[in-house]
């Protein structure tokens, strides 16, 4: 794998444009809804790797390994749903709206780890991360069982079926929600020129160890070098980083 240069905050828009898709909007600051694919501005750009064998190989090889980690990983899901099914008065899981591939709009799927009406609660929490994004190493929004949950990466299995349902893969960057995305500044709109993933270099990096800018530098390094062997070496090193549970909360 290539070293990563995190000096590098800007890239060419040289790939062509992504076309606006009619749900694909976010949420401005003061509440307005403006496009978030507008190709007439170069603010997102379809990026990365799009070699018809590579887009084929990377999907056939994210449905096979959706299936198949669903069929090893069955049990342990079962487990937590059953318990979840009692802590969470039947509703185990957590479907929250992301901002995918050029702006595209999807649920992902995720256990519930937090209290129910935890979005409601998020203004009484400080927020510990920097730029748009929201973090809270001790949120005490957070249930007990969920802080095992995500300190595991259980939390993240239900997203299998984001996989399989093609609106994330096995690896690209995380998924982030509108309002995060409409505070971006136009360099890190960038990072959703490719599809979302469960795994990605800063998964494996330390995760909320890191600085929100080194993070979009690492998704975008990652679109420079997409390609099949990244892929599998980031893959290989997500077992390893999950049971490190580093910088996992």
């Amino acid at each position: 794998m290539k070293t990563l240069n995190l000096t590098q905050s800007n890239t060419n828009y040289s790939n062509r444009h992504c076309r606006p898709h009619r749900r694909s909007f976010v949420v401005s600051p003061r509440g307005r809804s403006v496009p978030a694919v507008d190709a007439s501005r170069n603010v997102i750009v379809r990026r990365g790797n799009e070699s018809f064998l590579y887009q084929a190989a990377k999907r056939a090889f994210d449905l096979a390994g959706a299936v198949v980690l669903l069929a090893l990983l069955s049990p342990i899901m079962l487990v937590t749903w059953a318990v979840l099914m009692v802590t969470t008065k039947g509703r185990p899981i957590f479907a929250q709206e992301r901002v995918g591939l050029c702006g595209r709009r999807f649920r992902m799927f995720k256990f519930r780890s937090m209290v129910v009406d935890a979005t409601r609660l998020q203004e009484q929490v400080v927020n510990e991360a920097s730029g748009p994004v929201f973090k809270n190493r001790r949120d005490p929004r957070i249930t007990r069982v969920g802080r095992f949950l995500r300190s595991t990466s259980i939390d993240e299995m239900p997203q299998l079926f984001n996989v399989l349902l093609g609106q994330m893969a096995l690896v690209g960057p995380r998924p982030p929600v509108p309002a995060e995305v409409a505070k971006y500044e136009p360099w890190q709109l960038q990072r959703l020129g490719v599809k979302p993933g469960l795994t990605c270099l800063w998964q494996v990096s330390g995760r909320c160890e890191i600085g929100f800018e080194d993070w979009v530098r690492m998704d975008l390094w990652y679109l420079r070098n997409q390609n099949l062997l990244t892929d599998l070496k980031l893959l290989w090193k997500t077992p390893m980083s999950v049971l490190s549970r580093r910088g996992a909360y």
